[in-house]
């Protein structure tokens, strides 16, 4: 069940993005509730469907740009729903490594683009109480290049980072999925 609320959220996620891309307008609210299997019109966590407008979106990822280019990231949980998070996250530079010991990362890329390093071993590696590690940058691991309308996933224990080109934003639709 679990699985079907991410794909749908991602696919809704997508959809919108591409529709953007092409210029062709957000999706209506009925496929991305009918994408979510619930009513149309509800809103809130303990409502089948919760419908994030594409407008409210793009005016919280452009407040976030501001804020990203000063501290070099920004961004909001739009709901956590206990086993997956939806989330905006905005860059203005290169992060440190991570490493999410109970969560994978699926990313919806809405802006920009950057370099994913995986793999490889963390650089001066911290791991806190939850289990989350953070690094200087990663060692070794492999190199790939994403943009915007590129849908990707990281694994729970897969040490990963995001490398910006200097003066770039990258921004993102995130879906946090908790493993145990």
């Amino acid at each position: 069940m679990r699985i079907a609320v991410v794909a749908a959220a991602a696919l809704a996620l997508a959809v919108t993005a591409s529709a953007q891309s092409a210029q062709l307008g957000p999706p209506p609210a009925a496929l991305v509730a009918a994408l979510a299997g619930a009513p149309v019109g509800t809103t809130g966590s303990a409502s089948r469907a919760v419908v994030f407008p594409v407008g409210n979106l793009r005016a919280q990822l452009a407040d976030s740009i501001a804020e990203a280019k000063a501290r070099g990231s920004a961004g909001t949980t739009l709901e956590d729903f206990g086993g997956y998070k939806l989330m905006l996250s905005v860059r203005g530079r290169s992060g440190g490594a991570e490493i999410h010991a109970h969560w994978d990362d699926v990313m919806i890329v809405e802006q920009g683009s950057a370099i994913l390093v995986t793999g490889g071993r963390v650089i001066d590696g911290h791991t806190n109480a939850e289990g989350e590690t953070h690094g200087l940058r990663i060692e070794g691991g492999s190199r790939q290049e994403i943009g915007a309308g590129d849908i990707l996933t990281v694994r729970a224990g897969t040490p990963h980072q995001l490398l910006l080109s200097p003066g770039a934003v990258f921004s993102a639709f995130v879906i946090k999925v908790h493993e145990p």
